[in-house]
């Protein structure tokens, strides 16, 4: 109550507004996302989950789909609410539904981005779906030519790693596992 009581306090100081908003503390989240797109004729597809879990100083290091962490049951339900809560909105295009998956197998809702992302292109990988292209598309009222049983989410895994730079630096060599040690040359 106390820190309530000042973070009151001091959104009331800097914003002229006491109103705050509580969000529910997840010990070790999952983080999942969920691939979409949808077209304004009202046919709306998920194209799988992609697990970002794995992250430093709040960059992903790592995106993998299908998402280890989510089981079949979690999935099947995830994916047809997430694409049935986009059509209720009436969105058109691309976009991307974030949860946070806590250790008792609950997802929460944290936000919907309206726009492909980075790391589309392991969703791509999986199901062979253009999504820049169909983006377009749905942007110029294409319907989108495929249905939701068109979608292969059981042939494999896709991966994606990244390399971040903790400060401002240069990479001089890169050494890829089963591909060849590089030097950068100055």
């Amino acid at each position: 109550e106390k820190a309530l009581t000042a973070a009151k306090e001091e959104a009331l100081r800097f914003f002229g507004n006491d109103e705050v908003y509580i969000e529910k503390f997840i010990v070790n989240p999952r983080h999942v996302e969920i691939q979409i797109l949808a077209d304004e004729h009202g046919n709306v597809i998920h194209l799988g989950e992609r697990d970002c879990s794995v992250q430093r100083r709040h960059q992903k290091l790592i995106e993998e789909t299908p998402s280890p962490g989510v089981r079949i049951s979690q999935r099947e339900y995830l994916m047809e609410d997430g694409a049935d809560a986009v059509k209720k909105m009436g969105y058109v295009g691309a976009g991307t539904l974030e949860f946070l998956l806590d250790r008792d197998g609950n997802f929460w809702f944290m936000e919907m981005n309206v726009r492909l992302q980075v790391e589309h292109c392991v969703t791509e990988m999986l199901t062979r779906v253009d999504m820049v292209k169909w983006q377009i598309r749905a942007a110029a009222g294409v319907p989108l030519k495929f249905a939701q049983s068109d979608i292969p989410l059981n042939s494999g895994t896709s991966i994606e790693c990244r390399i971040n730079a903790l400060s401002p630096g240069k990479i001089s060599s890169l050494h890829v596992p089963g591909g060849p040690f590089v030097r950068f040359d100055s």
